[in-house]
């Protein structure tokens, strides 16, 4: 196994293994990974955390959290996007919630070298990209969700970026599997074309610092626009030492945005601030590795109270990305990632109604 990550003077190593024992501890017989002990479970942070745990190098549980996504998943492609101990809560599909297993099983693949369970996963990330296509427009955004009474009309950037992401990771296990799968190239090139040039074709969402760096993190920007949406937002999310703002009209820091950030920053080489935001958040740490999901600094509460294993995911993930201890450490810079087909999206050649 490669070596687990740490941080000097902030993460040790053996304080990662501690943090991802802590995730591992709330994981059900199933395989599932809820929030929190006795909380729900949902697709995208139950994979989160599974990634987690491939890093710390506990690759059984991590096993077990992909073969519950294997045997959850329905016949379409989906799953739902909330349970709780096996019970559906919410039976509707979102699409990132959907698209992030690609995401997942990269990650392991490119941690563990391991082919056979490339293999055995490849017909669940096909199915499951497949169906997060099926619900994108002629203008390249992809719809949030859907549902049984139709699919949702709305676009979020947050959740397209990182099915984006998702999908560049998908175009990668393809090329892996040796099956080429020609219809993404040209999906994940409409899609980044979205994001990057039509922002009206999203939901406004700017009080939420997860769009201001979603874009970034997933790779869709890139270069001196990636830089300039950093710096223009910053101060409006960032504060000093504590980490950052999940809404900028908030007294609230969250320890997972502030790690994502951490790997958005990583990701565009400002290793210099990432190190400082990755420090700054520690003080949501319990002893026993574990993460508190945030802080209301007005009043110095935590808040909402409780420890959540997805925070851990995310601190873990970050101390990867500024360690690169393990062969997935890239995972978000995503240098090698196929891009897919990038093109003048735009002409009306090309754009056709799905």
């Amino acid at each position: 196994m490669p070596e687990i990550p740490g941080v000097p003077g902030v993460f040790s190593p053996d304080q990662c293994c501690q943090t991802a024992e802590s995730i591992a501890a709330t994981q059900e017989p199933s395989g599932a990974i809820p929030w929190s002990h006795g909380g729900h479970t949902d697709p995208w942070d139950h994979i989160e955390n599974a990634m987690a745990l491939t890093v710390a190098g506990l690759l059984e549980p991590a096993r077990a959290a992909f073969d519950w996504s294997l045997r959850t998943q329905r016949d379409d492609g989906t799953w739902p996007i909330q349970l709780r101990n096996g019970v559906i809560e919410d039976a509707n599909s979102d699409s990132n919630f959907c698209a992030y297993i690609a995401t997942g099983v990269w990650h392991h693949v490119l941690v563990t070298g391991d082919r056979r369970f490339a293999e055995t996963m490849w017909p669940v990330v096909v199915k499951a990209i497949d169906f997060v296509l099926s619900l994108q427009s002629g203008t390249g955004e992809i719809a949030w969700a859907a549902s049984p009474s139709g699919i949702a009309e709305e676009a979020l950037l947050t959740g397209c970026a990182s099915i984006h992401h998702s999908i560049r990771c998908a175009l990668a296990l393809a090329d892996y599997v040796d099956d080429p799968q020609p219809e993404w190239e040209v999906a994940v090139g409409r899609l980044g074309h979205a994001i990057v040039e039509h922002p009206e074709a999203f939901v406004a969402k700017d009080r939420w610092s997860m769009e201001w760096y979603y874009p970034v993190l997933c790779g869709a920007l890139r270069g001196p626009r990636a830089r300039s949406r950093i710096d223009e937002r910053w101060d409006d999310f960032v504060v000093p030492d504590l980490g950052i703002r999940c809404v900028d009209d908030r007294p609230w820091v969250t320890g997972a945005e502030t790690c994502e950030l951490v790997m958005a920053l990583d990701a565009i080489g400002d290793r210099d601030r990432a190190h400082a935001q990755f420090a700054a958040m520690h003080h949501l740490r319990e002893e026993d590795g574990s993460y508190w999901t945030g802080l209301v600094y007005a009043d110095g509460k935590r808040w909402p109270v409780e420890r959540t294993t997805w925070t851990g995911a995310a601190v873990i993930l970050a101390a990867d990305a500024l360690s690169c201890a393990t062969p997935g450490s890239g995972i978000f810079r995503g240098p090698d990632l196929p891009r897919g087909l990038e093109g003048d999206y735009d002409c009306e050649c090309v754009i056709s109604e799905r």
